[in-house]
């Protein structure tokens, strides 16, 4: 009887590319949605869900992203102390004029798993304000989306 040999995904035998996204006029959810899976890794064959398998992606132009309705107002982010009236709370616009990378990274994180797993895949996550990034040595691949 032939036995069947089960294919085991070592994370350190996988190899991690290097993607660059132009945030430009992109909506921040469908961006969010499109990273998150190639931070996770699921474009591999090699994809399991318990190990970092996932590449690296360069987000550029994070300030010019674009947002539909009234979330420039509306959405909120919170921040908590942890002391009696130390919860914070900052509108969408506020966010993008202060911190702009903070609106990406934080839509990127609620789209990966909780626990140690996605804090180490929210890592590989470079996010800027501008056009200029210090990846340059990695020579990141452009990355688009169909429309």
């Amino acid at each position: 009887m032939a036995r069947q040999k089960t294919f085991v995904t070592k994370p350190l035998e996988t190899e991690q590319d290097w993607w660059i996204v132009d945030a430009k006029g992109q909506n921040l959810g469908r961006l969010a949605s499109r990273i998150a899976p190639i931070l996770r890794g699921k474009h591999k064959p090699v994809f399991a869900p318990n190990q970092d398998v996932g590449d690296f992606v360069v987000v550029i132009n994070c300030e010019q992203i674009a947002v539909t309705g009234n979330k420039l107002d509306e959405k909120k982010y919170y921040h908590y102390s942890g002391y009696p009236g130390g919860m914070r709370e900052t509108t969408l616009r506020e966010q993008l004029g202060k911190h702009p990378d903070r609106a990406i990274t934080a839509a990127v994180k609620g789209m990966l798993p909780d626990g140690s797993l996605g804090r180490n895949m929210l890592k590989k996550l470079k996010v800027y304000a501008g056009t200029e990034h210090p990846h340059a040595a990695q020579k990141p691949k452009e990355l688009k989306f169909e429309e």
